[in-house]
């Protein structure tokens, strides 16, 4: 029997070689405790048998067993069947679009097509291009130049490069005792070389070489990959799945209705489908929602104090940074991205461009880059977006009317709606996610809180009108959709965001204090200062110690920042002698006078970052949807970016403040999803009804009702508030007995916020009475 998905609590599991392990079996004895912080469902990470020694799972290399690391079926057997017990389910991430390649000999599938070409079972399985190389071969970017191939030795049936070991083909071993690696390389089914020359022949996630992309449009290539899951919901373990990176599919659309088919009518399936900040979610799909990231913005958006944009704007501008400009330089890094990074996969998709046209053209490339350039969704084939593609044309056109010949050649080719269509939508989510996401959200230092996934930084926070809006659509129209604050691939844990925000209630204590910063600690480039110092506020201890533990995190982050930025170094260029600098002037602001000014500074802002964390945890625990609780995240968590967020989770200090009950943020999350599961109609079909307060600090409210029994209301931009004082502001809580789910405390009717929010910043009203 399954259980209706009230609440996720998101594990990331791990094998033991890892480095730590945390296991069906871990989970397993962890079960009464999210039992009893009120969760319904645990959604785990993929589970399916991954590259060995995988930190996080997505490097599946057999996609038809369950990960004997992690407990394997029978493990995943007892974990369902312990949680049925106890009146919960499991919900669990897949991963259709790619496989993990990195040590070939652990996939059963990719070795076989690498020893017999074209001949093997499964070469269909992947998305190979055979027409790269002259020969037929898959072209493998796995030297460090082409010259490596002089080294390769034989070794039984096994080409070899160091660690890298690769099958020979049947009958194509040495002829003689004098030939050479190189020799036997060159009669296989791949050809190898340098990663520098920037060609690929297999579509991959991305840009990451280890991970390629499988043909999930062949239908053979589905069942295979989805038997083990449909067996999950055959016999009952699963009730759920989310769905990793649909829009890197040649068609999500099909791919979502077979699942649907598969699965059955009640399976909860969410998609990991990064909206656009004006994009609908394409409502034909047969899904309950997605993953939460437009959610994520929302929520977080809310505590923003829209009175800070221009100061913080006038911030990053004395830097020598044009924040009006990042539009343009968004839109250059979609070009760079396209022409440089994904250069492959472009020069695939203009091969089969021209073959669909009978045309090529020289300019053919630019016009893809520039076409792409002006679409701001991943993708824009879903069946209601039918005009993002036209208008891309028309901008292109206009701004750069000597593509229009190349664009023409484009056009005819999508008309006939095959191949060309959908290679052009699977390098339109890959350009957006590194321009946007792995790029741009490291230089754009305004306000990094709001540099997220799914995030739209230029727009300044999110209004209460707009907030309202969404949430009544989306109880009206996905019900069921996630909702999130952290997940495995958050820039920044929720609680380092909600700190960082505050600083939008104080610019100018902001501005003095990066002022102070570069006499103190000079820094090697001011832009670079300006975002590190942000998150290094955002994650910096209350008591101002600086341990050994996080010395190291702070120094992984500054390096992947700079990195990933690509400004004065890259991870294709590292630039030693800038990369050096940053981690001294690191070492300056974490040992010199200057750590003691970043004290003092969380400590007048902690209460005011709290209370931001709180209101916007009740928030995403009670807003129209599904809520999910990323692992150790009932507690305060300063995690940063991958592999920061992943770090083993402290459930014996959880289960203490679950007993004692003192810590406010696990009093919210429990209260919230016990209240869930005592009034699931109110969350699952209750209305949203936004509640207006009146008087002279009505602003610094936002509430709303669920239903008719449930009343949410938190408190926002405390720093004003502060010197302010709630005044004569009143909520209209309707008449009837309600009573504080948090605190016992009751109320009926207008009530003065001052009484309201007299022990914490956040009130959850249950009717208890008329």
């Amino acid at each position: 029997m399954a259980f209706p998905v009230l609440s996720t609590y998101r594990l990331q599991l791990r094998g033991p070689s890892s480095g730590f392990g945390f296991t069906f079996a871990d989970a397993e004895d962890q079960l009464d405790y999210f039992d009893e912080l009120g969760v319904t469902h645990l959604y785990l990470s993929p589970i399916m048998t991954a590259v060995h020694g995988s930190s996080h799972g997505y490097d599946v290399t057999d996609p038809t067993t369950v990960s004997a690391e992690l407990g394997g079926p029978d493990g995943l057997t007892r974990l369902a069947a312990a949680a049925r017990a106890r009146g919960m389910g499991l919900v669990v991430d897949i991963v259709p679009n790619h496989v993990g390649i990195d040590k070939p000999g652990q996939n059963p599938w990719w070795w076989d097509v690498l020893q017999h070409g074209r001949n093997s079972a499964y070469a269909t399985f992947f998305d190979i291009d055979w027409d790269l190389d002259a020969q037929g071969r898959i072209v493998l970017p796995l030297l460090g130049s082409d010259d490596d191939i002089g080294d390769l030795k034989v070794d039984g049936d096994l080409l070899q490069l160091g660690d890298l070991a690769l099958p020979i083909a049947p009958g194509t071993g040495p002829r003689t005792d004098t030939d050479s690696g190189a020799q036997v390389h060159d009669r296989q089914h791949y050809r190898l070389v340098g990663w520098r020359r920037g060609v690929c022949g297999y579509r991959r996630f991305f840009s990451i070489t280890s991970l390629a992309g499988l043909r999930q449009e062949d239908r053979a290539v589905f069942d295979a990959s989805h038997a083990e899951v449909a067996r999950w919901f055959t016999e009952g373990l699963v009730d759920g799945v989310r769905i990793d990176h649909p829009d890197g599919l040649s068609d999500p659309y099909r791919y979502l209705h077979w699942l649907r088919e598969l699965l059955g009518p009640n399976a909860w399936i969410v998609i990991e489908k990064i909206l656009a900040v004006d994009e609908a979610l394409e409502p034909s799909l047969p899904v309950a929602g997605t993953t939460g990231y437009d959610v994520l913005r929302e929520v977080g958006g809310v505590f923003i104090d829209p009175t800070g944009e221009p100061a913080l704007t006038a911030l990053v501008g004395s830097a020598g940074v044009d924040y009006h400009a990042m539009p343009k330089m968004l839109a250059e890094l979609k070009l760079r991205v396209a022409t440089d990074t994904l250069a492959s996969e472009l020069h695939r998709l203009r091969r089969c461009i021209a073959a669909a046209s009978d045309t090529d053209h020289p300019l053919l490339p630019d016009a893809v880059a520039a076409l792409l350039s002006h679409i701001a969704a991943y993708r824009c084939d879903y069946p209601g977006q039918s005009t993002i593609l036209s208008a891309a044309f028309a901008e292109t056109y206009v701004t750069t009317p000597q593509l229009e010949p190349a664009l023409q050649v484009i056009a005819t080719a999508l008309a006939r709606d095959g191949e060309p269509a959908a290679r052009l939508q699977q390098l339109c989510g890959a350009v957006t996610a590194k321009a946007a996401e792995d790029c741009l959200f490291y230089r754009d230092a305004r306000l990094v809180s709001l540099n997220e996934v799914g995030g739209a930084p230029q727009r300044f926070g999110v209004g209460a009108a707009e907030f309202h809006h969404s949430a009544a659509t989306r109880a009206r129209l996905w019900p069921q959709t996630m909702t999130t604050l952290s997940t495995h691939d958050t820039k920044r844990s929720e609680d380092v965001r909600a700190r960082i925000g505050v600083l939008s209630q104080v610019p100018s204590l902001w501005s003095e204090f990066l002022t102070r910063a570069e006499a103190l600690a000079p820094s090697p480039d001011v832009a670079t200062a300006q975002f590190l110092l942000q998150n290094i506020f955002g994650v910096w201890p209350v008591s101002g110690e600086v341990s050994g533990q996080l010395r190291e995190r702070l120094h992984g982050y500054a390096e992947k920042s700079i990195r990933e930025a690509a400004w004065h170094t890259s991870w294709n260029g590292p630039n030693v002698a800038f990369e050096d600098k940053v981690h001294r002037w690191l070492d300056t602001v974490l040992d010199g006078p200057l750590a003691n000014a970043l004290t003092e500074l969380v400590v007048q802002l902690h209460s005011h970052a709290e209370s931001d964390a709180l209101g916007q945890k009740l928030l995403a625990l009670t807003v129209p949807g599904i809520p999910d609780v990323y692992q150790g995240c009932e507690l305060w968590d300063d995690s940063l970016v991958d592999p920061d967020n992943r770090r083993p989770v402290d459930y014996a200090a959880r289960r203490a403040a679950l007993k004692a009950m003192q810590h406010p943020k696990i009093r919210v999350v429990t209260t919230a999803l016990r209240l869930r599961r005592r009034r699931p109609d109110s969350f699952l079909r209750g209305r949203y009804l936004p509640v207006l307060a009146t008087g002279s600090a009505r602003d610094h409210i936002v509430a709303f009702r669920r239903g008719a029994d449930i009343l949410v209301a938190v408190t926002r931009w405390t720093v004003r508030l502060t010197e302010t004082g709630w005044g004569d502001t009143l909520l209209p809580i309707p008449e009837g007995l309600w009573t504080d789910a948090l605190t016992g405390a009751r109320a009926s009717g207008p009530t003065p916020a001052n009484q309201l929010f007299a022990d914490l910043p956040v009130v959850v009203l249950e009717r208890t009475h008329g």
